[in-house]
């Protein structure tokens, strides 16, 4: 009788450990990898990126997950889109890809088919204009920063930004620019060393909430006018949003896009765009750059949804631009 046993738990064991096997391949099997390239490590859009990718990893239970991968700006996140195969989603702003899809601008010595594939899939928070000044003023007017001197960093959108705002409303004599990296920004600030500095990220912004917490800091605040001067779009900072900054400051915004391709399967689109919007609140709670997104600002994307997301959308009742579709 004992030795008809041995075999029979033999059995038993090899059948156990097969059927651990065929479920962890199953599970392998089922779960989708998708590679994240936003921005480089320490920026608030790669902190962006981990929180999007732990709210997919959770709301997915654990189908989809995102990879991230640094990077150097959306212009290599897009250039990228030449070698790339399989799921691969980026962002950027959305005129970037409007200038690959028609070779030009950075894309005019290296238009590639490729470019052509690219599809959108939601909108993330957009860059944001800050321009930070030394004081317990609140919000005040571009005139402010007339004799100031000011940090607006280099080569990166908000320096070139800032230079271009200068220059429309007549400051670029006006000012003394300091010759530093942006990061350098608060404690430069803090330290009396300059008397402003300008940074685009999304709001709150960690530089700014970090000068904000240890002095009195004021926010220049555009009028409709001059706004409109700068073809950008407009972007209202609610008050309350920093400390000492309890009024509304209307500024300007980039918008940024989550993309992908033609590559990505329709149901690992349209999951990744539904589980984006149903976790949106639950990252808002947790960062608060999550609650300025809104449906509507699809409007702001260039090429066409990706037919996974469009599915989406429509199931969800959203207004999609024509173009879009």
């Amino acid at each position: 009788m004992l030795c008809s046993i041995r075999p029979l738990r033999r059995t038993l064991g090899v059948t156990a450990a097969a059927l651990a096997l065929a479920a962890s391949a199953m599970t392998a099997q089922a779960e989708t990898r998708v590679t994240y390239k936003s921005a480089s490590a320490g920026t608030a859009y790669y902190q962006m990126g981990v929180e999007l990718s732990e709210a997919v990893r959770q709301g997915t239970d654990d189908a989809i997950i995102l990879t991230l991968e640094e990077s150097q700006g959306s212009v290599q996140n897009v250039m990228e889109v030449m070698a790339r195969q399989g799921n691969y989603v980026f962002t950027t702003p959305p005129a970037l890809v409007e200038q690959a899809m028609a070779g030009e601008g950075p894309f005019a010595e290296r238009q590639h088919p490729r470019f052509q594939e690219i599809r959108g899939l939601f909108p993330i928070p957009s860059i944001t204009m800050h321009f930070v000044i030394a004081g317990d003023d609140g919000v005040t007017d571009m005139a402010a920063l007339e004799g100031k001197h000011i940090l607006i960093g280099r080569g990166t959108f908000g320096a070139r930004e800032a230079t271009r705002y200068l220059e429309l409303f007549g400051l670029e004599e006006q000012v003394r620019i300091a010759d530093a990296s942006i990061g350098s920004g608060p404690d430069a600030l803090k330290n009396g060393q300059i008397d402003a500095f300008v940074t685009a990220s999304s709001f709150p912004t960690p530089n700014v909430i970090e000068t904000a917490a240890s002095m009195p800091i004021t926010l220049v605040s555009f009028s409709d006018e001059q706004i409109a001067q700068t073809g950008a779009a407009r972007q209202t900072i609610p008050g309350g949003t920093y400390p000492g900054v309890e009024q509304d400051v209307q500024t300007t915004s980039l918008p940024v896009i989550a993309y992908t391709t033609t590559q990505m399967a329709d149901d690992t689109a349209y999951t990744l765009t539904k589980t984006f919007w149903e976790r949106r609140d639950t990252m808002a709670e947790e960062t608060a750059w999550w609650s300025s997104i809104t449906p509507d600002m699809l409007s702001n994307m260039t090429g066409t949804l990706h037919p996974g997301a469009l599915r989406y959308y429509e199931e969800a009742g959203v207004d999609v631009p024509d173009d879009l579709r």
